[in-house]
């Protein structure tokens, strides 16, 4: 699952605060191999422009480092709508779309009890934000009609704060 929900911000001048954008993805072998097949979805409560303008970022049609993580995806089977729910706290994180995905997340953390992160890392996903090292201890992902149908408890999971600006 790659998902990202915006607090608050802009794409093309289009306001998308407080909308989400998920996907699954199915990644056989190498993850750098260009043969992700994805099935992506936007939040149903944005309207066409917020939609358009989030289909532009996440599909690459805007450049920028998300371009570059498009191009991992060798095959996009759908791009639906879907209510999301997505919410972290401290490095917990539910993640819900629709009927389709189901995502219990929780970070690993220190003996002092804080939040376990990576910063500064070549291993952070997001170079500049701290990385949330944490386990999946539920996932499910049941999109039959795309060839998309796991289930998985205790898998690692990684997720962070970003914050993105692009003037291209």
């Amino acid at each position: 699952m790659v998902a990202y929900h915006f607090d608050r911000g802009s794409i093309r001048g289009v306001n998308v605060s407080d909308l989400s954008v998920a996907s699954a993805v199915h990644i056989p072998g190498n993850v750098l191999a260009g043969n992700w097949k994805q099935v992506l979805y936007v939040d149903d409560g944005a309207n066409e422009e917020q939609y358009d303008a989030i289909v532009a970022m996440i599909t690459g049609e805007l450049g920028g480092p998300l371009a570059d993580l498009a191009q991992l995806v060798g095959e996009r089977v759908a791009i639906e709508r879907a209510p999301i729910s997505h919410e972290i706290v401290d490095g917990a994180d539910t993640l819900r779309v629709g009927s389709a995905i189901s995502v219990d997340m929780h970070p690993y953390t220190g003996p002092d009890g804080s939040t376990t992160t990576l910063q500064n890392s070549i291993f952070s996903t997001v170079p500049g934000s701290p990385a949330y090292v944490g386990v999946a201890d539920h996932q499910k992902v049941d999109i039959p009609e795309h060839g998309l149908t796991w289930e998985a408890e205790k898998r690692n999971a990684i997720q962070s704060d970003w914050k993105m600006s692009f003037a291209g």
